[in-house]
C-alpha cells in the first residue's frame, strides 16, 4: 500500500479587504455609530473618525462602559476637529468632500448647523452616501433622546427578558451594536446601487426599530395565537427538556432536548429506560404538556452528576448543552483561541493606556481568514496631520489651526 505524503500546508494569506480604497468619514460616538464605522473598517474600508477636540466621551467612562472605545475604533483614523468654529465645520466639510460615506449618529438637526447633513454635501458630492444612525426612524419619537435601554424598555424586550414586574434589559448593549450593524449593511446596499446608476443615497438605521425588529417573533405569536408572548422565564418553552439545571456540587449547566430522537438518545445515555418507554412522554408535545411533572424528575436525577460529567455525555451523543459562562472566562475559551476569535488592541487612554488587551473579532471569515486588526484604536487626533496634509494644509497652516484650538 502506498503511503501518501501530505501537502506541505499553504502560507496564510492576508485576509480580504472587499471594501478597500473606500473611505469613510464618521461623526459618531457611543456605541452604535462606532459599530457601524466599525463593521466597514474591518472590511477594509479606511475610517476616518471625527472627535470633538477633548475627544470622544467613550475613552474616559468607567464601568460598564470601559470597553466601548476600544472594542468599536479599531482600523480607524482619528482627527480631532472643533466643529464649532468655522473654520472646523469647514475642515469636516472639505473631508467629506473625499468621502465616499458619511456616518454620524447625533440628534436631528445636529449637522444641519455646521453643513454636514445629507442635503447639504450630497449638493456637491452626488456619490455620497450618508448613513444616517438614530435613536427613532423620522416619526413622532424621533426627536427624543434614546438609549439602548430606553428602546429596550419601550420595545418590549426588557419585558420579554425579565420576570413579569420586573422589566430586564438585555446583557449587552443589543440594539446599538444590531443597528450600527443594519446601517452598515444598508451602506452595502447602496454602494452596490451606486455602480448600478452611478448615485449615492441617504440610509438610516435606528435603535427603536432595531429593537422592535428583535421582538418581531413574539409580536406575530400573539399574531397568530391570539395570546400574548410570555416573558423568556415564564414561557412555554416549544420544547419541554430546554432550561439551566442546578447539578452535583451547585454547578449549573444548561441542557437541551429538542427532537423525540434526541429523547432516545438522551434517555439512553443517561440510563432512563423508565422515562423513555412512559408514553406520557412518547412526542415532543406530550413532554410539553407533561413538563410540570417531568421537570422535577430529570431535576432529582441529573443532581448526581457534575456539570463536567453531563457536557461530556451530552457532547459524546450530540446532545445540545452549555456550560454556564462569564465573560471574563472567554478569554480562555479554547475554541476562541483556536479559531481567531481574539485578537490585541491597544488601549488608548486611562490607567491601563498603552497595554493591550484581548478584543473580539467580527463573527465570520472571508476566504477562510478572520478579519483583523490592522490599525490599532487610534490617539485622539492621531492622524490629525496626515489627514489635513492631504486636504492640502501646510505645516505653518498647522500650527495655526491648533493655536486657534481649530484641531487638536
Amino acid at each position: 500500500m502506498t503511503r501518501m505524503t501530505p501537502a506541505p500546508s499553504s502560507p496564510p494569506h492576508p485576509a480580504p479587504q472587499p471594501l478597500q480604497g473606500l473611505r469613510v468619514v464618521e461623526f459618531t460616538h457611543m456605541v452604535m455609530g462606532p459599530a457601524c464605522g466599525m463593521v466597514l473598517a474591518d472590511l477594509g474600508a479606511e475610517v476616518i473618525k471625527v472627535e470633538a477636540i477633548d475627544g470622544d466621551r467613550t475613552r474616559h467612562l468607567l464601568g460598564a462602559g470601559s470597553g466601548f472605545f476600544p472594542m468599536f475604533n479599531r482600523n480607524k483614523k482619528s482627527i480631532a476637529l472643533d466643529l464649532r468654529k468655522p473654520e472646523g465645520a469647514q475642515l469636516a466639510r472639505r473631508l467629506c468632500g473625499t468621502a465616499d460615506v458619511v456616518a454620524e449618529n447625533f440628534k436631528p438637526g445636529t449637522m444641519t448647523k455646521y453643513g454636514l447633513d445629507y442635503a447639504s454635501l450630497s449638493r456637491d458630492n452626488p456619490r455620497l452616501i450618508y448613513c444616517g444612525l438614530k435613536g427613532f426612524l423620522p416619526g413622532p419619537y424621533e426627536h427624543r433622546t434614546a438609549l439602548d435601554e430606553v428602546v429596550q424598555m419601550m420595545g418590549g424586550l426588557a419585558y420579554m427578558t425579565g420576570r413579569t414586574g420586573d422589566p430586564l434589559r438585555a446583557g449587552s448593549s443589543v440594539n446599538d451594536i444590531m443597528g450600527g450593524m443594519f446601517g452598515a449593511i444598508g451602506v452595502m446596499g447602496a454602494l452596490v446601487q451606486r455602480g448600478i446608476t452611478g448615485r449615492g443615497m441617504q440610509v438610516q438605521s435606528a435603535l427603536f426599530e432595531n429593537n422592535v425588529f428583535l421582538v418581531g417573533q413574539h409580536m406575530l405569536q400573539y399574531a397568530i395565537t391570539g395570546h400574548p408572548a410570555a416573558p423568556m422565564p415564564e414561557r412555554i418553552s416549544a420544547w419541554a427538556v430546554y432550561d439551566v439545571f442546578t447539578v452535583k456540587n451547585g454547578e449549573q449547566i444548561f441542557l437541551a432536548v429538542v427532537s423525540d430522537a434526541q429523547w432516545r438518545v438522551f434517555c439512553d445515555a443517561l440510563g432512563f429506560p423508565d422515562l423513555a418507554a412512559d408514553p406520557l412522554y412518547a412526542t415532543n408535545n406530550d413532554r410539553v404538556r407533561q413538563r410540570p411533572r417531568l421537570m422535577p424528575v430529570l431535576r432529582e436525577r441529573l443532581a448526581a452528576w457534575t456539570a463536567d460529567e453531563l457536557g461530556d455525555t451530552f457532547e459524546r451523543h450530540g446532545l445540545p448543552f452549555a456550560p454556564i459562562r462569564k465573560p471574563e472566562e472567554l478569554l480562555d475559551d479554547p475554541h476562541l483561541l483556536a479559531t481567531g476569535s481574539l485578537a490585541d488592541v491597544r488601549l488608548t487612554d486611562g490607567a491601563r493606556a498603552g497595554e493591550t488587551a484581548k478584543t473580539t473579532l467580527l463573527p465570520m471569515t472571508m476566504d477562510g481568514e478572520r478579519l483583523g486588526v490592522r490599525l490599532q484604536p487610534p490617539h485622539m487626533g492621531e492622524h490629525t496631520n496626515e489627514l489635513l496634509s492631504q486636504l492640502g494644509y501646510t505645516e505653518t497652516d498647522l500650527a495655526g489651526l491648533r493655536a486657534r484650538q481649530v484641531v487638536a
